[in-house]
């Protein structure tokens, strides 16, 4: 059966991913509020981007999806799988359904196994067909992503790195999945490669009905390829929009920050006046502030907004946002 005949969809439900806590000799130890009650669903066939800073919690809400970390609270449900619920083999058997793209294509690949080897390994984990059966899908495989058959006795380190994302995609589309995970995948890569690997990711999306969940920290690679953005800032998304939406009509002081700090071709023409600067760090995911975690650094904040924390409402049309002053 392939990815394109199942009809189902992520659905993420006020997820929290805590790290540390409990007691040492020397006391309690500080909770890591990593994610912090984050809610979204994708539908089958498309792609749901999340972009943030580093520490925002992207990745850690990607990593708990894929059942890599541990989820302190919550729901996660794939089709009618409750993927953040399953254990030890019913765990294991349903990964066929969830794969990952990692970030670094240089580190996320075995040297010591050749190119072949590294697609297939998947299906002999998870048994899935003959010997005959797994060496056929490899090579297909080898097509799809646009790897000539004789580079599968290859080792990685005699791929470009392109071609080694290209390895990686293979490898996550062996067993079919309903959902790809795809972390940072293309910011190691050069720009020209990373326009490649984007537009290999949309011809695949396409042709098997892929769903993806794309993380990022480059608004314009997730302009290239997101069907639905969600912004998050320290644990939470404080906006969520189409794509068209979202770049043509942020609300958020974060995110119009965030956009305004992207270059464009014409030298950042973006109406400079009204321009949204950041200012100072974010606040510890330790010691998280009563209010709205983003009023230490918004520029138009007011009293109330270090008191009240704002709730991500649809503001119309399916636009969240998490502010008391939209």
């Amino acid at each position: 059966m392939s990815a394109g005949s199942r009809n189902s969809a992520l659905v993420v439900e006020d997820l929290k991913v805590h790290f540390g806590g409990g007691s040492s000799l020397f006391g309690p130890k500080p909770t890591v509020h990593a994610v912090d009650g984050v809610s979204f669903s994708v539908p089958a066939g498309k792609t749901f981007g999340i972009v943030g800073e580093s520490g925002s919690g992207k990745t850690t809400t990607a990593l708990a999806i894929m059942r890599l970390v541990h989820i302190t609270a919550g729901r996660v449900a794939l089709g009618d799988t409750p993927i953040g619920e399953l254990e030890g083999e019913d765990l294991r058997a349903a990964r066929r359904q969830f794969q990952i793209v990692f970030q670094d294509p240089y580190s996320s690949l075995d040297p010591r196994k050749r190119a072949g080897e590294i697609v297939r390994e998947p299906l002999d984990l998870m048994q899935i067909g003959t010997r005959a059966e797994r060496e056929a899908k490899v090579a297909e495989l080898f097509e799809q992503v646009g790897l000539r058959p004789e580079q599968r006795v290859l080792f990685p380190h005699q791929f470009s790195g392109g071609q080694r994302q290209r390895l990686g995609l293979a490898r996550a589309l062996s067993t079919e999945p309903d959902l790809i995970v795809c972390d940072e995948p293309v910011s190691a890569l050069d720009v020209a490669i990373q326009a490649q690997i984007l537009n290999l990711m949309a011809r695949l999306q396409r042709e098997l009905g892929l769903t993806y969940l794309f993380i990022s920290h480059d608004l314009g690679v997730v302009q290239h390829i997101c069907d639905e953005i969600a912004v998050m800032y320290l644990g939470q998304i404080v906006e969520q929009a189409d794509r068209v939406t979202l770049f043509n009509n942020p609300q958020h002081p974060y995110t119009k920050a965030l956009l305004a700090a992207v270059p464009t071709v014409h030298g950042n023409k973006r109406d400079r006046r009204n321009r949204t600067r950041l200012k100072g760090d974010p606040p510890s995911p330790v010691n998280l502030p009563t209010g709205c975690r983003f009023a230490s650094r918004c520029p138009i904040a007011e009293v109330r907004c270090s008191k009240v924390a704002p709730p991500l409402e649809d503001r119309g049309d399916g636009h969240k946002v998490s502010c008391l002053l939209v």
